[in-house]
């Protein structure tokens, strides 16, 4: 079956804008009557990851591809990159900056939390080139 693909663009920077596009997904996964407990999963894994591009890498790109039993993710961006991913996957570590510590943001759950809202999470990182973060969350 082909997906319903969706592609959207998440800005750096703008706080205000944060999760426009994951709420874009949980809206139409609704209408399209997916199981609710994946939308929620759904929802919160790939907020986390749009909060993680709007603070590390100015921004990037939200790819969506919806299928009947899952729904596939990348979040991409040309950021900076990640130095240690193991060390990024801990509770709590935190590269984010005070400013956006002082906003709410930044406290070092994001990748915890995506990893543990999706059935399966990888990611590729090179220094100075970007992140790319690939999720699967199953629809039943």
């Amino acid at each position: 079956m082909t997906p319903i693909t969706k592609r959207y663009e998440v800005s750096g920077d703008d706080f205000t804008h944060a999760g426009e596009a994951s709420g874009k997904v949980k809206t139409l996964l609704k209408q399209i009557g997916y199981h609710p407990d994946a939308i929620r999963r759904i929802a919160i894994a790939m907020y986390e990851g749009e909060i993680n591009m709007v603070i590390h890498a100015n921004g990037g790109f939200a790819n969506v591809d919806i299928y009947p039993d899952r729904v596939e993710i990348l979040l991409e961006d040309t950021g900076p990159g990640i130095e240690d991913v193991d060390k990024a996957m801990e509770e709590g570590y935190s590269t984010a900056p005070d400013e956006v510590r002082a906003l709410g943001f930044g406290a070092g759950m994001g990748l915890p939390n995506i990893k543990k809202y999706t059935d399966d999470m990888r990611i590729e990182s090179a220094v100075g080139v970007g992140t790319k973060v690939y999720m699967t969350i199953k629809g039943q």
